[in-house]
């Protein structure tokens, strides 16, 4: 729906995100397409990183319970070792656009400036002294910004290397708190 998170998600993945370094894995004539295109696996594992979701299990568990996991994948429905294996093979690739979402945002004025976006809700702010400055510490920001970026597919990998049994009690120890 126009105006929520999930649609500005679906509007940059397919729109504004340059994704032509995933072609030679999608496109491959010797071996063949892959099973998910990568829009929809960068889509799912965007929205998992919104909601706290570092792990593919639990970006899978949720892309089978949540409406809105199944609304931005098309209903598409990779098992976690898909989700895995595309952020071991691809996380060259999927750390740049991290960055260049926050670029976007920036072009979109949704950071910075005198005003700040979230869900169609505007709000008033003072300009962020952060954001302005010399080239070379916006190139410091920059550089900050790739290393984080790098730190969560790093977590995400290692999230991934976890045992079954671990996981499964872990969502259940979550669930049981929400519940709670």
């Amino acid at each position: 729906m126009p105006g929520t998170f999930e649609y500005a998600l679906c509007y940059i993945v397919e729109n504004k995100l340059d994704l032509s370094g995933f072609d030679a894995w999608y496109n491959n004539d010797k071996t063949g397409a892959a099973a998910y295109p990568p829009s929809v696996m960068l889509k799912i594992i965007l929205l998992g990183y919104a909601h706290g979701l570092i792990s593919s299990r639990r970006i899978a568990k949720a892309r089978e319970t949540n409406i809105l996991f199944m609304s931005v994948s098309g209903d598409i429905q990779p098992h976690y070792t898909s989700i895995a294996g595309f952020v071991a093979k691809m996380h060259e690739q999927i750390e740049p656009l991290f960055t260049q979402v926050q670029v976007i945002c920036d072009e979109e004025r949704l950071i910075g400036r005198n005003m700040f976006a979230i869900d169609g809700c505007k709000l008033k702010s003072n300009a962020s002294k952060e954001w302005s400055g010399t080239f070379d510490e916006l190139g410091r920001k920059k550089a900050k910004l790739e290393r984080a970026s790098k730190r969560i597919i790093e977590r995400h990998q290692s999230q991934d290397g976890l045992g079954e049994e671990l996981i499964t009690q872990d969502l259940k120890h979550t669930t049981s708190q929400v519940a709670v």
